[in-house]
C-alpha cells in the first residue's frame, strides 16, 4: 500500500457504495459499508468503534472529529424511533454525515447505519418492504433489523424475508432476546437458532445484538453487560462469521467495556445517552450516566455545554410537557434551531465535549486508533466497495423451511414476558 492520502483517494474512487456515489457524486467524504468497518476491527483484533447516535448535528460533528484524531473508523447511526423525536433521521442522517466530513476535513472511513430498524408485530414487516429501501435511497449504508420483540420464530421469519431488501454490500445487524425483557437474558440456543436458520437460508448477518444484561438510555446501576455470558454466545457463533454489535454501552464502567473489546467478538458498540447529556453540559459520572440533583433533576454543570439561560429554557419546556429521566431525549426536536443559534464559542464546546470523551473511548477503551488504514487497506484489497459475506453455507435449509421453523421455535418460548423488551436506542 502507498502513503495514507493516496490510499484515501483511491478509496474515494472506488470504496463508496453506489447510493453514496448517486447522492454525493463531488464528496470527499469516504462513506461505506458497515461491512468495511467491521472487517478493520477484525483486522485490528480485540477491538470494536463506536456506533454514536446522532441524535443531534453536534454529537455527530464531535464524533467525526474524534474519529479523525483517533485515526479511526467509526459508524454514526439513528435509531428508527429516533427519527420521530430528533431533527436528524434516517433519511437525512447522511446528508449531515457528508456534509460535516467535507466541512471538517474527515479522511476516515465512516458507515451510516439505521440502528434498531424495530419490527414489533408481524404487521409491520409488509410496509417495511417500501421503508428499508427508501433509507438506502437516502444514503444508509448499514442496517439493524430488529424483530426481536417477537418470538423467536417470527424473529427469524422476519428477518429472511427483509433481508431481500437490504443491498448485499451493505452491514447488517441482527438482534436476538429483548421480548424476554430486562431480566430475561439472551442464550447459546437463542442466538443459534436465529443465526443457523438465516444460515440455512444462505443470509449472513455482519453483527448480532443480544439481550446480555444492559438496557438503553439512563441506567439506575452499573449492573452491567455480562462479559461471560457475551463471549459464551460469540464462541458458539464463531463458525458463522458473526461479530458482536454491543447495545447500551452507557453505565458500563471502562474495565467493563474494555473486557467486551478484548473477551468477545464484538467490532461495534452503541453510544447514545451520555454523547447528548455531555453535549448538553448534563454532568455524568464515570459510568457515562447523568448525575441527579436531590430533586431527581439533571445537574448541569455551569459553563460547560449550551448555556445556562437556554439550559433553564429547555427544563422549563420539559417540565410543562411532563418530560423526565430517559425522555428528555424527546426535546432534541424541539431545541435543536435553539442549540444551533447560540454563539460560536458555545456551540464548540459542545462539540469538544463530545469529542474528548469519542476519542477517550476509541483509544484507551474500544482499543479502535488506527483502523483507518486498515478499513482502506481492506477496500483497496477488495478493490470495490463490496466485500462479500464472512458466513458460509453450513445449514441445511431442508431442515429449516417455515414449517419446521415455526416447529423449532415453539420449544424455546418458555421465559418470553408478558411485555417483553422496549430498548429502541
Amino acid at each position: 500500500m502507498g502513503d495514507y492520502y493516496t490510499d484515501f483517494v483511491r478509496a474515494l474512487e472506488i470504496g463508496r457504495p453506489p447510493n453514496i456515489q448517486r447522492l454525493f457524486p463531488n464528496s470527499k467524504a469516504l462513506i461505506v459499508s458497515g461491512k468495511v468497518i467491521d472487517r478493520a476491527l477484525i483486522k485490528k483484533g480485540k477491538a470494536m468503534t463506536i456506533a454514536a447516535n446522532g441524535r443531534n448535528s453536534i454529537v455527530i460533528r464531535g464524533a467525526l472529529r474524534a474519529a479523525q484524531r483517533a485515526r479511526a473508523t467509526i459508524i454514526i447511526e439513528i435509531a428508527r424511533s429516533e427519527s420521530n423525536y430528533c431533527l436528524v433521521n434516517m433519511w437525512n442522517i447522511a446528508m449531515y454525515v457528508n456534509s460535516f466530513m467535507n466541512e471538517l476535513g474527515i479522511t476516515v472511513p465512516v458507515a451510516v447505519h439505521a440502528d434498531h430498524f424495530a419490527i414489533k408485530t408481524e404487521a409491520d414487516v409488509e410496509p417495511a418492504k417500501t421503508v428499508i429501501p427508501s433509507i438506502f435511497d437516502a444514503g444508509i449504508t448499514s442496517i439493524a433489523i430488529d424483530a426481536s420483540h417477537l418470538t423467536d420464530d417470527k424473529n427469524l421469519l422476519a428477518n429472511i424475508t427483509l433481508s431481500r431488501y437490504i443491498p448485499r454490500w451493505a452491514g447488517y445487524e441482527t438482534e436476538v432476546g429483548e421480548i424476554k425483557g430486562a431480566e430475561g437474558l439472551s442464550t447459546v440456543e437463542d442466538a443459534l437458532f436465529l443465526i443457523q436458520g438465516l444460515n440455512a437460508n444462505r443470509i449472513y448477518p455482519d453483527w448480532i445484538a443480544l439481550n446480555n444484561g444492559t438496557t438503553h438510555g439512563i441506567q439506575d446501576s452499573d449492573a452491567g453487560i455480562q462479559v461471560e455470558l457475551t463471549s459464551e454466545i460469540h464462541k458458539a457463533l464463531k463458525k458463522y462469521g458473526i461479530s458482536g454489535a454491543q447495545h447500551g454501552t452507557s453505565g458500563n464502567n471502562k474495565e467493563r467495556l474494555k473486557r467486551i473489546a478484548e473477551e468477545t467478538n464484538t467490532t461495534k458498540a452503541n453510544v447514545a445517552t451520555a454523547l447528548q447529556m455531555l453535549s448538553w453540559g448534563v454532568k455524568v459520572n464515570e459510568y457515562g450516566n447523568a448525575i441527579l440533583n436531590e430533586d431527581g433533576s439533571f445537574a448541569k454543570v455551569p459553563d460547560q455545554g449550551m448555556s445556562d439561560e437556554l439550559w433553564s429554557e429547555m427544563v422549563e419546556y420539559a417540565e410543562s410537557k411532563s418530560l423526565k429521566g430517559g425522555n428528555y431525549k424527546k426535546l432534541n426536536l424541539p431545541f435543536e434551531p435553539k442549540l444551533l443559534s447560540q454563539p460560536r464559542e458555545i456551540r464548540e464546546r459542545m462539540e469538544y465535549a463530545v469529542e474528548d470523551f469519542v476519542y477517550d473511548l476509541l483509544v484507551n477503551v474500544f482499543n479502535a486508533s488506527d483502523t483507518a488504514d486498515l478499513a482502506i487497506e481492506t477496500i483497496l484489497r477488495a478493490g470495490s466497495y463490496y466485500l462479500g459475506p464472512k458466513g458460509h453455507p453450513l445449514e441445511d435449509p431442508e431442515e429449516w423451511t417455515y414449517e419446521k421453523i415455526l416447529g423449532k421455535g415453539a420449544g424455546i418460548q418458555a421465559d418470553v414476558t408478558a411485555e417483553g423488551g422496549n430498548y429502541d436506542d
